[in-house]
């Protein structure tokens, strides 16, 4: 099928509702024996995502790059780096992503560039060139200080000065990851270019990095403090309300600018991670309509321990946002503590369930289909600089970011057993292993499927209204949806406390309906019935239909 045939053929709101695989290159299978991930090794392990039933994977990074912040800083933006391979190996990724009906979102990192960027090299040489307005340059204050009090999410000030220029540059990350200025109509334009680049060769999507980080406040007025109870003392940045750095008003009109090129190739797609402190009034912005972004994501649901008032309080807030919204959850990512572990390795089925039952686009990260627990690293094999940096009151990311286990021997069948991974298998992953769960018919990694299964095959799982329960109308710990398309109805609860049976009458729950019926659900036994009372155990959840 060609390219052209793909799109037409394709549904071009395939995104509402859609289930997306997240691929982290590095760690997912290494097809060339050096120890780190690549693109043919992507492809040579497509069938088994394609076998969990979603509709899409995400690929993080694989861009050109000194590797700084593995490959959130990019030196080539429509190149790909030697060690995941070539371009060529992208369009066969592409090309048998869809022969198994896979779409493929790549990441997109616009907001700032590696400083080995061709761009920041001639920025930084002056203050005439051509691009040497492309990046955000300030002069120091009369006694050589930063010009404001930004700081960086790695550590230190968000300024490096920079001796040639006599200014300092900003840096919303690390250093050697300058931010780049979309006050500046080319700086647009040029990144609108790259993104057409992988549109033609046949993307369906892009997922933007930091997507509220584009635009900084030209009069670069200090930050206010943080409210003290927000404060993580382990992380510097988190002391100053971000007012100045992000989500200023112009990143709206730049969105509008972005989706109208995505117009231009039917069925392509936007998911932009929201990150920041107030995020879920920024997400409800950015996606309100059809002028910006399809969808969005916040971390907050990506710091979920499974509490149901907390959960519940999530959704409320964000239901307060308008119905025009459409929100991408996420319980796992490649930047946190991986949801097995937040919520209890004995409970990432009910973890996922949960997750299916909500309105919205879903996102499983590489290894949750297996119910990985984070894995423990020494301080000697960190790779992390946010790690490294701030150690040991932050670990860093490497603990989600182990490669992918796919057999239960030496290295996981990641890479070749003498070869020394880029970072190390973590051991107790081994039983957890692709092969170990495909032969066992009881195993999680088989509840998945048949979950995923049913939540891709329930049109009103994946494109109906939602309305909340309210605690007050259920046990403590019970969190509970109402789904809705059309006359159609489903209810959602789940057990997410620790102890004691919950017993739940449903009627009266919605207006009209007298009886309920529950779904065979994978991996949860059918809740007891006792009078008028279901009965739900601690880490039950259950889904039911009206009779």
């Amino acid at each position: 099928m060609t390219l052209s045939q793909w799109r037409q053929d394709a549904r071009h709101d395939w995104w509402r509702g859609a289930t997306i695989y997240q691929i982290y290159p590095r760690s997912f299978m290494d097809a060339n024996g050096d120890g780190i991930g690549d693109l043919p090794g992507i492809t040579a392990r497509l069938d088994h995502v394609a076998s969990l039933g979603v509709d899409a994977i995400w690929v993080s990074p694989f861009f050109t790059s000194p590797m700084d912040d593995f490959g959130y800083d990019v030196s080539d933006y429509r190149g790909v780096d030697p060690m995941f391979g070539t371009l060529d190996d992208f369009r066969a990724l592409v090309d048998r992503a869809h022969e198994l009906g896979l779409r493929v979102i790549i990441d997109q990192v616009l907001s700032h560039s590696s400083d080995r960027h061709p761009w920041f090299q001639e920025s930084r040489r002056d203050r005439t060139n051509a691009r040497a307005d492309w990046y955000v340059w300030a002069d120091p204050r009369p006694d050589g200080n930063p010009p404001n009090n930004w700081m960086a999410a790695f550590g230190g000030r968000a300024w490096t000065f920079d001796a040639r220029r006599r200014q300092y540059y900003l840096h919303n990350f690390l250093p050697s990851q300058p931010d780049l200025n979309f006050h500046h109509p080319e700086v647009q334009q040029a990144q609108l270019d790259n993104l057409r680049f992988w549109l033609d060769l046949g993307v369906d999507g892009f997922r933007l990095d930091v997507v509220n980080f584009y635009f900084h406040d030209r009069r670069l007025e200090d930050n206010p403090p943080m409210s003290r109870e927000r404060i993580q003392p382990g992380n510097p940045q988190s002391y100053q309300f971000p007012q100045h750095t992000i989500s200023q008003p112009e990143n709206l009109a730049f969105l509008e600018r972005l989706r109208a090129l995505l117009d231009e190739y039917p069925g392509a797609t936007t998911v932009g991670e929201i990150a920041g402190n107030d995020q879920l009034p920024t997400m409800a912005a950015y996606t309100q309509g059809d002028r910006r972004l399809h969808m969005a994501y916040t971390f907050d649901l990506l710091g979920s321990t499974g509490d149901a008032t907390e959960l519940h309080d999530v959704l409320a807030r964000f239901a307060t946002l308008g119905d025009g919204t459409w929100p991408c959850w996420a319980l796992s990512n490649h930047d946190v503590e991986r949801s097995a572990t937040r919520w209890g390795e004995h409970r990432a089925l009910l973890a996922l369930t949960v997750l299916c039952s909500l309105r919205g686009s879903l996102c499983l990260y590489q290894g949750e289909e297996l119910g990985l627990p984070e894995a423990e690293l020494a301080y000697e094999d960190l790779q992390d600089p946010f790690g490294i940096n701030l150690w040991p009151e932050v670990k860093g990311r490497d603990g989600c970011r182990t490669p992918m286990v796919w057999e239960d021997r030496s290295n996981g069948g990641f890479c070749p057993e003498a070869v020394r991974p880029w970072l190390p298998v973590f051991e107790r992953h081994l039983t957890l292993a692709v092969a170990r769960q495909n032969a066992d018919p009881d195993s999680l990694l088989a509840r998945v499927r048949e979950l995923l299964q049913l939540r891709g095959g329930s049109e009103v799982l994946r494109q109906g209204e939602q309305a909340l329960i309210e605690p007050a109308s259920l046990p403590d710990d019970v969190f509970g949806v109402i789904r809705t398309l059309g006359e159609r109805r489903l209810l959602c609860l789940a057990h997410l406390g620790r102890a004691g049976t919950a017993r739940i009458d449903l009627d009266g729950l919605l207006a009209g309906i007298a009886g309920w019926q529950p779904l065979d659900l994978p991996g949860m036994d059918l809740p007891a019935l006792e009078g008028t009372e279901w009965c739900l155990e601690p880490g039950q959840a259950a889904w039911f239909e009206p009779r």
